[in-house]
């Protein structure tokens, strides 16, 4: 399991015991979108290949506000 913890500056990321920080530029350019705007399932795709995502997307802003 992937566990992702989202902060202003970017996201902490647990991924098959590997921890590593993904910062909001990267995520910004990986997605073409405004950091706020991207969400946690869109950041999820980032880190694993076929992930499992599962109920409903929601956006970087709504999770840290």
């Amino acid at each position: 399991m992937t566990e992702l913890t989202f902060d202003d500056e970017g996201v902490d990321v647990v991924f098959e015991g590997t921890e590593f920080r993904l910062s909001r530029d990267l995520i910004e350019g990986a997605t073409g979108k405004r950091y706020l705007d991207v969400t946690d399932h869109e950041v999820l795709r980032i880190v694993e290949k076929d992930p499992d995502v599962s109920g409903q997307a929601r956006k970087i802003e709504d999770i840290i506000r």
